[in-house]
């Protein structure tokens, strides 16, 4: 994604969202129907956390990541939190660091372990979060005991210290291996029988982790908006399914960013993913 595409899209998005016919992108409910951009702003306003199920490569969905928040932003009065999957646990004193202004971008860079598309995709984040004074919470657990479990199974954390153990979720880890988007994991890998009965438990490690940590970080009155791949939040599942155990009457809307090369309609296999199902056009430049 070249700098020529960044200023196009800075320039015709904000028509394309007034106009309510947003030109790479439509927005469709979870049944398929269209619907727009003041709707799907208006009930997220009214959620206890929102989550933005993203495409990491997706431009748009970057681009419309930090629309929310700014929209978001003004119909909550300022009572936002920001949260994503992008910053593990054990960063998160560098990450509110740098949100209060204390540390430079270079010092963030040295002290957390950062994504390599951070500073054209999650950046404008922080920033945003720096600008407004806006709490920034790293939910992720440490991409390490992510992969001590895929090796190991959940029973490799119980070696974890004390302090470890303060950067996942409470053991032990709850898992339903008969949700839709683990078994489906396993099926990727070609069954137990070649070790793929871990992945999805990596996979559960990390939506426990990330539901806990939202779960703390939740204010009567605020939304908590979450950003994170879409697998993690597609289908009510993954970080939600945690999430419900940890706070069961707690308000959630779902956003989904998928691409097709024709966004007139939402297919079959898409429908039901979230709430607002935003269809990108799969033909839109790549931010990498």
């Amino acid at each position: 994604m070249n700098l020529r595409h960044w200023l196009l899209l800075g320039i015709l998005m904000p028509a394309m969202l007034r106009a309510q016919e947003p030109a790479p992108f439509k927005i469709y409910t979870a049944d398929g129907k269209k619907t727009s951009w003041k709707k799907l702003v208006k009930k997220a306003a009214k959620a206890d956390v929102v989550f933005f199920g993203e495409e990491h490569n997706n431009a748009v969905a970057h681009w419309l990541e930090l629309r929310l928040a700014q929209d978001l932003y003004k119909a909550k009065d300022g009572k936002l939190i920001l949260g994503a999957e992008m910053f593990e646990r054990d960063n998160q004193e560098a990450v509110t660091r740098y949100v209060k202004g204390e540390i430079d971008e270079k010092t963030l860079d040295s002290l957390a372990r950062l994504w390599p598309n951070f500073k054209r995709d999650y950046k404008p984040l922080l920033d945003f979060a720096r600008e407004h004074g806006l709490p920034f919470i790293a939910t992720n657990i440490p991409r390490r005991y992510a992969s001590m479990v895929y090796k190991k199974g959940f029973e490799s954390l119980d070696s974890l210290s004390a302090k470890e153990k303060e950067w996942i979720a409470p053991l032990p880890i709850a898992y339903d291996p008969e949700l839709s988007q683990y078994k489906k994991m396993v099926e990727m890998m070609g069954g137990h029988g070649h070790g793929g009965e871990n992945l999805p438990k990596a996979q559960a490690v990390k939506d426990a982790t990330m539901a806990y940590f939202i779960a703390r970080h939740l204010r009567p009155g605020y939304t908590f908006l979450h950003f994170n791949g879409s697998y993690h939040s597609a289908f009510d599942q993954g970080i939600l399914w945690y999430l419900r155990r940890y706070k069961p009457d707690v308000k959630i809307v779902t956003v989904q960013t998928v691409s097709q090369e024709d966004i007139s309609r939402l297919e079959d296999e898409h429908k039901g993913t979230a709430d607002f199902i935003i269809l990108v056009d799969d033909r839109f430049p790549k931010s990498y």
